[in-house]
């Protein structure tokens, strides 16, 4: 009697620590679709928001890896300040942190690039909408431009494209501004990205991993400052080069960096 007791109890015992386990795996599963569902929906109500946009400036503190050839991480930064006149302007004011700087323009016909330092320019003909110069910039000139996806009227459709999966990691304060943080992973790189809460989901930082280059540099960005309501003028997006500059060829990057 013993031992079929003992066999009925560790059999029982078996059966509801197998039942606790599918229940908990079920509950696991459930909460990782959810944790997943709301991160998507913040990321889709920020893709959304400014993607209808028409008009925007804001300045982005940026820092990214640079991996050296024994391994070691050296970070470099700039500050860049974008303002944005859709469908078809542009400007982007670049200090880095060692003092120099650039000037990025479009104003619907040409794209032009200045150095100040060495007062030079490269100009290029680019007719078009703001997505026709960036995707022409970044991908037919080989052009760093940190960020672009994010003056793409498209980030809304192209979101899912680029997230394989989702989690919503928690609510945390930004400078200040209440944000969501969630976790996007992609084939070739994971972000973290926090957006504001409330009527106007704009990002206030975003993290990049890249996974499949050496060293798995980061690229972060802080945003500060936007503002949706700018003061344009003409002259703002203007691509005449400041008197006495040098034209020179656009340089393509031999490589990726991040922040690409």
């Amino acid at each position: 009697m013993l031992r079929v007791s003992s066999w009925i109890l560790m059999s029982a015992l078996v059966l509801l620590l197998a039942v606790g386990t599918i229940s908990a795996q079920q509950t696991g599963q459930a909460d990782q679709t959810k944790s997943a569902q709301e991160a998507v929906a913040v990321a889709k109500r920020m893709a959304d928001f400014l993607s209808q946009v028409q008009r925007f400036s804001v300045t982005a503190d940026i820092g990214f890896d640079a991996v050296q050839d024994d391994g070691q991480k050296i970070e470099f930064g700039e500050t860049r300040k974008l303002l944005v006149d859709r469908p078809d302007r542009l400007r982007v004011e670049e200090t880095k942190r060692d003092g120099s700087s650039s000037e990025l323009a479009f104003d619907g016909k040409s794209i032009m690039l200045y150095y100040a330092k060495d007062n030079v320019y490269a100009l290029a003909d680019r007719p078009g909408t703001l997505d026709d110069a960036v995707s022409y910039f970044v991908n037919d000139l080989g052009m760093r431009l940190p960020l672009a996806q994010l003056l793409n009227s498209k980030l809304a459709a192209n979101l899912p494209e680029q997230v394989r999966s989702a989690a919503y990691v928690e609510k945390s304060s930004i400078n200040g501004v209440p944000c969501d943080q969630i976790a996007l992973r992609g084939a070739e790189a994971d972000m973290q990205l926090w957006v504001a809460q409330g009527a106007e989901p704009l990002p206030q930082r975003v993290v990049i991993t890249y996974k499949k280059l050496d060293g798995r540099p980061q690229f972060w960005a802080q945003f500060s400052d936007w503002n949706l309501k700018p003061k344009v003028s003409d002259k703002l997006f203007s691509v005449t080069p400041p008197e006495g500059a040098v034209k020179i060829e656009f340089a393509a990057q031999q490589m990726l960096q991040p922040g690409q």
